[in-house]
């Protein structure tokens, strides 16, 4: 019997186009993925999670367990040896505490990797983010892989100790491992928090903070999926880290033009033609706001939103395209296309 492939974070919005790949429904990926019908596809699930997003299919296995339990991953991972694992849950905005993230993002990662180590799983591709290294210096500064960490408040934080745990346990010897940093997701299967950002262009009240200029590395899902594929493939990887994201960074200007005008040109939905326009100092504000609120243990998500709006967050893609053959070749125009198009298909009101 072959090795099953395992996943985390499905029918989770990652996790869930990741399953869709494996099962080659995702046709610009459909080459990377040739041998992932004769593959077990094993899910794990969060107790109290629909798992209606998932596709219907014979090769998918459901297990359900939580992180933050060693014994409930233990099960997860059992008669695996050989396998790929792909690590893509990961908490990004609590409901009320910040300790949810350290639960989660480290302690949870730790259990995983540990049972994936004792089951002889070969390789784990582990999910981390932009925020270990923080915000940019400038306009023009990109972040790449020598960069050094400077986390984005607490859950920056998380995300760096989780990549801590991750060198641990390379250093170990026992289980291959890859990071890969993806930017701010867009795409297919977005969850409620970007489907009210689309909401806000449409009415006029998205907030432009400064001259919405700064700039976002943006990571369209397939493109993200794309790169988890090539690393369960490429020997060299192991014990890489790899930013991934669309090729060029946008800026916020360019992002909501862009909604907008696809919207109503595209997709005929009346649009305000308008912005929430707020100075920097606004996101200055909610910056000072959010570090006092965390150093309590608290979490705000709209105050934490609005502190980078006017922070530059981009990244080079340089190693991940020499090193993997990495090509993003959804771009902003087409990916948010396609995110639009998804709501329109699933009834969404926008």
């Amino acid at each position: 019997m072959t090795s099953p492939i395992l996943i985390t974070g499905a029918p989770g919005w990652l996790g869930t186009r990741l399953v869709q790949s494996l099962l080659q429904q995702v046709p610009e990926l459909t080459v990377l993925s040739q041998t992932a019908p004769a593959s077990r596809i094993r899910c794990l699930l969060m107790p109290g999670i629909d798992p209606s997003p998932l596709p219907v299919s014979e090769q998918i296995e459901l297990v359900t367990g939580d992180l933050r339990s060693h014994d409930q991953v233990e099960a997860f991972c059992r008669n695996a040896a050989g396998g790929t694992l792909y690590h893509c849950a990961g908490l990004v905005h609590p409901a009320r505490y910040v300790r949810d993230l350290y639960d989660v993002n480290v302690k949870g990662t730790r259990h995983l990797l540990q049972a994936a180590e004792q089951a002889g799983v070969r390789r784990a591709i582990v999910i981390s983010s932009n925020s270990p290294v923080g915000t940019n210096h400038g306009r023009d500064h990109r972040f790449d892989e020598h960069s050094p960490y400077d986390p984005y408040m607490c859950y920056g934080h998380s995300k760096m100790l989780m990549e801590r745990v991750t060198h641990e346990v390379q250093a170990r010897g026992k289980l291959e491992t890859v990071i890969l940093r993806p930017a701010w997701f867009y795409g297919p299967g977005q969850p409620e928090r970007q489907t009210t950002f689309f909401r806000m262009i449409r009415k006029g009240l998205v907030p432009v903070v400064g001259a919405g200029e700064n700039l976002r590395s943006m990571s369209y899902v397939d493109n993200v999926c794309q790169a988890m594929l090539l690393c369960s493939m490429n020997p060299a990887a192991n014990g890489q880290t790899y930013w991934v994201a669309d090729q060029q960074p946008y800026s916020m200007n360019q992002v909501v033009d862009t909604v907008e005008e696809l919207m109503e040109n595209e997709f005929g939905l009346p649009v305000a033609h308008r912005r929430l326009r707020l100075p920097s100092l606004a996101s200055e504000m909610a910056r000072l706001l959010d570090q006092w609120i965390q150093r309590l243990g608290f979490y705000h998500q709209k105050l934490h939103v609005l502190s980078e709006m006017n922070k530059t967050i981009a990244c080079s893609i340089d190693k991940a395209r020499q090193e993997l053959g990495y090509r993003p070749s959804i771009e902003l125009e087409e990916g948010m296309r396609r995110s639009l198009a998804w709501c329109m298909a699933n009834g969404i009101e926008l």
